[in-house]
């Protein structure tokens, strides 16, 4: 019989999911309703990545990899839970962030093709356009059985959804009166 595996000593909720979901908006949510540290997994990438996803130009697996490995070692870091952004949109992505000396948990934010894709034309801000939506929902590979997660609908407000992830992961939020129970 194997040994039990330790506890690790810290949770990082992943907040994943195609562009456009609303994740780092959630993420920001998230992390100051569970008053945990929070990263913009997007401040990770090189300036040769945004470059290319600005020019509408999909990344490849060897342009995401450093990328991951930037967050997971972020993760690694920061000395509490914490909350970070980022696509993590194939399983072998996970696998690199869940890596992490940490309790590794995804909320993945979905929505419709066509819901996502109003969306980021609404935004002004943000350098992945429009146009790569397609490639990225052909890549996304949804949570596993297997896989410590939920997947959360992002209809509502930011709040709503950040109210439903936090029951759905049975997290609690600071000032709360009663622990989760599981």
């Amino acid at each position: 019989m194997n040994a039990p595996a330790a506890a690790k000593p810290k949770t990082a909720v992943v907040v994943m999911g195609v562009a456009g979901t609303g994740k780092s908006t959630v993420g920001q949510i998230l992390a100051g309703r569970l008053g945990w540290s929070f990263a913009e997994g997007d401040d990770f990438h090189s300036a040769a990545n945004v470059a290319k996803m600005a020019s509408g130009t999909p990344l490849t697996d060897e342009d995401r990899r450093p990328w991951l490995e930037s967050i997971r070692t972020w993760i690694d870091a920061n000395p509490g839970d914490s909350v970070v952004t980022c696509s993590a949109l194939r399983r072998s992505y996970r696998d690199i962030l869940r890596g992490a000396q940490a309790n590794v948990r995804f909320l993945h934010l979905s929505g419709t093709e066509e819901s996502i894709s109003a969306r980021m034309a609404a935004r002004t801000s943000h350098f992945m356009p429009t146009s790569l939506l397609a490639s990225q929902l052909a890549t996304l590979e949804p949570l596993e059985a297997d896989e410590d997660g939920v997947a959360i609908e992002i209809a509502g407000t930011p709040e709503e959804i950040v109210t439903r992830a936090i029951r759905a992961l049975g997290l609690r939020e600071v000032g709360a009166a009663n622990p989760p129970i599981r």
